[in-house]
């Protein structure tokens, strides 16, 4: 069975690390064979005693929130286990879990807030990466949330799930500002 530190040890170890933001095909398909019934079973909620633990939460919101961006790219399916990793982050912020994570290891942690198409997430990932000195995710945190608050959500997945843009987000695309995930 795995166990939380496998996928901590997966996720910050190389190569993974130098494919965080830059994945190939590669790591996209070895990350869906070793991992995927795993993202089925905490997608369900057979991993949720992993959230008793500051470890266990981090393990979850990186296989509920990285490992589907991954395992289905450019499928709307990427985003199925995006709520239930919310709830996570959420989780761990509330009962103080992620005061007991390493610093560099919080913005894994917090990631899910940042991807939500919630401005209280947002607002509340804003708040952590700056409370947590995380400067290079607190630049992409604010990004992420000004993008909330101007379309409500973020454009550049109206495509994957199958959205209508509206007029302003169709400009918003088409500009060298476009954020295409």
């Amino acid at each position: 069975m795995t166990m939380p530190g496998e996928i901590i040890d997966f996720w910050y170890t190389l190569p993974m690390t130098k494919h965080w933001f830059r994945s190939t095909p590669e790591i996209d398909e070895q990350i869906r064979s070793r991992y995927e019934s795993l993202w089925e079973k905490a997608a369900d909620g057979g991993l949720d005693e992993w959230k008793q633990t500051a470890e266990g939460c981090l393990a979850l919101c990186i296989v509920l929130d990285q490992f589907p961006l991954n395992m289905f790219r450019g499928e709307a399916k990427g985003f199925a286990s995006e709520d239930k990793a919310v709830e996570v982050s959420r989780h761990a912020v509330s009962n103080g879990l992620d005061l007991e994570l390493p610093v560099d290891r919080r913005a894994f942690l917090y990631m899910p807030l940042m991807h939500s198409e919630n401005l209280r997430d947002q607002d509340e990932s804003v708040r952590l990466f700056e409370a947590s000195g995380l400067e290079s995710n607190l630049r992409f945190a604010r990004h992420h949330r000004e993008l909330i608050r101007r379309f409500g959500r973020f454009p550049h997945r109206n495509v994957i799930l199958e959205r209508e843009n509206t007029t302003d987000e169709k400009e918003y695309l088409s500009s060298p500002e476009a954020f295409t995930g």
